[in-house]
């Protein structure tokens, strides 16, 4: 099986906690080798009350491929470290992790739904946009940021990087 790109979703309302974020992260799961831009995230209210208003989001994926059952791990790591930057008990970032490999893009969850695949340690994974005709594709229940295509042109960069290091690695002994 392929090792996967790992990557997390940053979603943050501060540019100084994002770049405290994001070392916090590469500390914990390698250096950064893609960074997206900030797009505000303006698609829905639901972290409105507990984060306020003047919100962005932007996905960083990490240079070290993964084993896919990596994201067990990553999705407590990145829970770990919204609490760390947590003030006055409540989150300052929602670090959503999720991987891609060449046909899909996954975010990882601690909600179950119907559309989403029970891992391990209450973790889920959930299937929002799948590569398809030289683009991105979305599904009935992916994010609305995510199906807006906002990120598009990221996700992509993600994946050209993420097949350039599936063609650098050696070939496995006979």
């Amino acid at each position: 099986m392929d090792p996967v790109k790992l990557y997390v979703a940053v979603l943050f309302s501060d540019e100084a906690l994002l770049r405290r974020a994001l070392g916090l992260l590469e500390s914990r799961f390698g250096p950064l080798d893609v960074r997206g831009t900030s797009v505000p995230f303006d698609h829905t209210d639901y972290y409105a009350e507990e984060f306020g208003g003047g919100l962005s989001r932007q996905l960083a994926g990490f240079a070290d491929l993964v084993a896919p059952s990596f994201i067990v791990e990553a999705k407590w790591e990145c829970h770990e470290l919204e609490q760390r930057l947590a003030a006055d008990g409540r989150r300052r970032v929602n670090l959503d992790v999720g991987y891609l490999d060449a046909f899909k893009v996954t975010l990882a969850s601690f909600k179950a739904r119907g559309n989403k695949v029970y891992l391990d340690r209450d973790v889920w994974l959930d299937m929002q946009l799948f590569f398809e005709r030289g683009g991105m594709q979305s599904l009935p229940w992916t994010f609305p940021d995510f199906r807006a295509g906002r990120y598009d042109a990221d996700l992509l960069r993600l994946r050209a990087r993420y097949l350039e290091q599936l063609r650098q690695r050696p070939l496995p002994a006979a």
